[in-house]
């Protein structure tokens, strides 16, 4: 199958559409588009294929359902529709997003970046993180706040997705080490990229691939004084005492992922762990915790 998308457009009375949505939704490939109806009683429908449909079969199924419902056999329109770069239109529209003394922006936007941010370069990806989500935003928020009360020597983004975390604690603390680490391998290839983009040298920071607290360079570059956790509720509370384990005394751990309703059960597993809550924000339904272990 190509990367073509060819577009069949019709309309059925409203009365019919069940069963023509039924027998077009039986074509290989297929993706159905319903509006609403006009004064006459009829609605679009617009179906969307990857390849160019037989149009004797289309046609074998729009009168099998108008003879069901004892109408005409619509008319259909089938075009081969233009090719469009999708990543390019959905990251037109996407403005550049500041946090603090962080300016996240795409490679679209042409504004330079305000005086004295920290810029980093993330094009919506495959890979989480692009600084729009409240979670990725509330990160940011505390690591700008550590960052101002004291210094870091080694740290960890664990499920880095894009990178854009990791990146934020290599500006913000430019000696120490950092170690950027995801399950999925394609988001550390994002995550590398992104990484050459934004100026780092290798071997900056470094890149793993493994589940959680296994993956080899993030078991061999511990413990850390300074652990980032932007995935969700339930694995947070699974690796709570990995966590710990990985920290160093007086290490601080960035959790988010969470909801607010879930904030009670992470801490208490985190508690129960020995790390204890120094604050926490919000935004919105969801939140971000700063732990220290003792």
């Amino acid at each position: 199958m190509s990367d073509a998308i060819w577009e069949l457009r019709l309309q059925v009375p409203e009365a019919a559409r069940p069963l023509f949505e039924t027998a077009l939704e039986q074509v290989n490939g297929a993706a159905l588009s319903v509006g609403g109806s006009d004064r006459q009683g009829l609605v679009p429908l617009t179906l969307y294929l990857g390849e160019e449909p037989e149009r004797a079969d289309i046609t074998a199924r729009l009168a099998a359902a108008a003879a069901a419902m004892g109408i005409k056999t619509p008319d259909f329109t089938c075009e081969l529709m233009p090719e469009i770069d999708w990543v390019a239109e959905s990251q037109a529209g996407l403005p550049a997003v500041r946090s603090g003394r962080i300016w996240v922006y795409g490679s679209h936007v042409a504004e330079p970046p305000p005086p004295s941010c920290i810029a980093l370069q993330i094009d919506a990806n495959v890979a989480f993180g692009t600084g729009r989500h409240e979670t990725t935003r509330l990160c940011l928020q505390i690591l700008q706040d550590l960052a101002r009360r004291c210094r870091r020597e080694n740290i960890l983004d664990l499920g880095c997705g894009s990178g854009l975390l990791a990146f934020a604690a290599a500006r913000l603390w430019p000696t120490a080490r950092v170690t950027a680490s995801d399950l999925d391998a394609t988001s550390i290839r994002v995550a590398r990229e992104n990484a050459r983009l934004n100026g780092f040298r290798p071997g900056r920071i470094a890149f793993d691939t493994g589940a959680g607290y296994r993956a080899p360079d993030v078991r061999r570059n511990g413990p850390y004084d300074l652990i980032v956790a932007n995935i969700l509720a339930g694995p947070l509370m699974t690796l709570a005492r990995e966590t710990s384990a990985a920290l160093s005394p007086g290490g601080v751990a960035v959790l988010s992922g969470l909801l607010v309703t879930q904030e009670r059960a992470v801490v208490a597993r985190h508690r129960a762990a020995g790390l204890h809550v120094q604050a926490r924000r919000r935004m919105g339904e969801w939140s971000a915790l700063l732990l220290r272990k003792a």
